[in-house]
């Protein structure tokens, strides 16, 4: 795994400060899950290299993500609905699985071709996942045509990989970047690894046939203003695209999730979700890359979720879907609304020493 440089652990600063942190907000978790029950399953469909698919998501319930446990990423609260004592046996994984496929069965016309696995950590952290589950979860799946699976970059190997592509399948990870830059990755969302490593990892994808890398990025991680985070954003898009094995990027705008330093900043009016007016921006700017973009800003609307005013939320949201299934920039030019004037001037006046100028 890749390891921090031993700056970042000097006792109360850097990551180790952010880690403390992290620990002491999730140790107020007290809810417990069952580890035969997945943590969410749900039907879709989403764009592809190989066109619209429907779409079967999956969020095993595992362990959880072994950085999230040392403190882990300001934004993410996944780890406190992940099953307590760190791991999962194969028997009640497969029985996780057998849920997600009944509720296929009850709610699709049929088979979903493509699959999307994730742990709320990582699917190839063998911690999480071992050998044993993944080849069985490939070989059940082995009839589909497109597997998505989460992982960082530390566990993305040849073997895993073709783990899938020997089954048949397109094998795509979802490796959560962030951001291109390391200084904001690091600082902001308090992850551990570079750009390089994101980079090699889309290096062993490329060598594997039918297998690639899926990027998720991190629209407006906390310490960033509006305009910074856009700036960020747009950067990252376009440095991700130009990365040989990286087919699509996917921007996630950040949400507030309990048991998160996003959430305690949040409470004290110190971060405000970015706005959809900002997400449409960004994608309308990177039509034009060598990739897929693609975005699904979760709790659209709500003070917690990406919003603008809440009068025009679910209009803006609907073109944002249109924009990933028809790679089309001109579906915002639909959309509009009075409180574009007041993101043009939080885009105009808006800095990291007094943002959030809204709420």
């Amino acid at each position: 795994m890749s390891t921090p440089t031993p700056e970042v652990y000097e006792q109360g600063k850097g990551m180790d400060a952010h880690n403390q942190v992290m620990r002491e907000i999730r140790s107020e978790k007290e809810a417990s899950y069952d580890p035969h029950q997945p943590t969410r399953v749900w039907l879709d469909e989403d764009n592809t290299p190989d066109g619209v698919k429907e779409s079967l998501t999956i969020i095993l319930n595992t362990g959880g993500c072994r950085w999230a446990r040392a403190g882990g990423c300001t934004m993410c609260g996944y780890v406190a609905e992940s099953v307590d004592g760190g791991s999962v046996s194969h028997d009640a994984l497969l029985d996780q699985i057998d849920v997600c496929l009944s509720h296929e069965a009850e709610n699709a016309d049929g088979p979903a071709p493509l699959i999307k696995i994730y742990t709320s950590g990582s699917f190839l952290d063998e911690r999480e996942v071992g050998a044993e589950t993944r080849r069985a979860i490939a070989e059940t799946f082995g009839d589909r045509e497109r597997i998505v699976l989460e992982s960082l970059p530390d566990f993305v190997d040849r073997e895993k990989l073709t783990d899938f592509t020997d089954e048949g399948l397109q094998a795509d990870i979802a490796i959560g970047l962030e951001t291109a830059t390391d200084r904001v990755r690091h600082d902001c969302v308090n992850k551990y690894f570079d750009f390089a490593d994101f980079e090699d990892a889309c290096s062993t994808a490329a060598e594997v046939e039918n297998a690639g890398i899926k990027a998720y990025l991190l629209m407006k991680p906390p310490f960033l203003s509006e305009p910074e985070a856009v700036e960020d954003m747009i950067s990252s898009i376009e440095r991700c695209a130009d990365v040989s094995g990286c087919h699509t990027v996917s921007m996630n705008p950040c949400n507030v999730q309990r048991y998160t330093m996003v959430d305690e900043l949040h409470f004290r009016d110190g971060y405000r979700p970015p706005w959809l007016w900002s997400v449409a921006h960004v994608l309308e700017e990177t039509a034009d890359v060598d990739s897929i973009v693609v975005s699904d800003p979760v709790g659209h609307g709500s003070d917690r979720g990406a919003h603008n005013c809440k009068e025009c939320d679910d209009l803006v949201q609907k073109a944002i879907k249109d924009f990933d299934l028809r790679q089309d920039p001109s579906v915002f030019e639909q959309v509009s609304c009075e409180c574009e004037a007041t993101w043009d001037a939080v885009m105009d006046l808006e800095r990291g020493y007094n943002q959030p100028l809204t709420r």
